[in-house]
This record gives C-alpha cells, structure tokens and sequence, in this order.
C-alpha cells in the first residue's frame, strides 16, 4: 500500500479554525515538518482540504514494520 508524505509549506495563522484542526489531525505544527500517514479516504479528503497549505508527495511503504 501507498503513503502520502505530507509537508507543511505555509502557515496556518490566518486560516479558519477548520483548516487549523485538519492540519493539527493530521499531526503537523511547524512549518517544514513532514509526516507519513496511510493513504486512506478520511486522510486524503483531510489533505485535500487544507492543500494550499502543504505539499504531499506518494512514498512506496516497506512492508513491515510500520505502522
């Protein structure tokens, strides 16, 4: 299964409180910092949501030992 590589690349001081909460759901404070998640429907609609905010690259998962 795929990963979605997600960077924050602006800052989220002047956005609604929405966009706020999906960018703390989805585990990222600062700006420059990444995180791996699952590439799964509530992550990606979450991404897709806040996406003029952070940059997502697709990264090939290594099996086991994740997770």
């Amino acid at each position: 299964m795929t990963r979605l590589k997600v960077t924050l690349t602006k800052s989220p001081i002047g956005t609604s409180t929405l966009q706020r909460e999906n960018i703390r759901g989805l585990g990222l404070r600062k700006v420059g910092k990444s995180r791996v998640l699952e590439n799964t429907p509530a992550v990606r609609g979450m991404v897709k949501k806040v996406l003029h905010l952070v940059k997502v690259e697709e990264v090939q998962s290594s099996g086991e030992g994740q997770g």
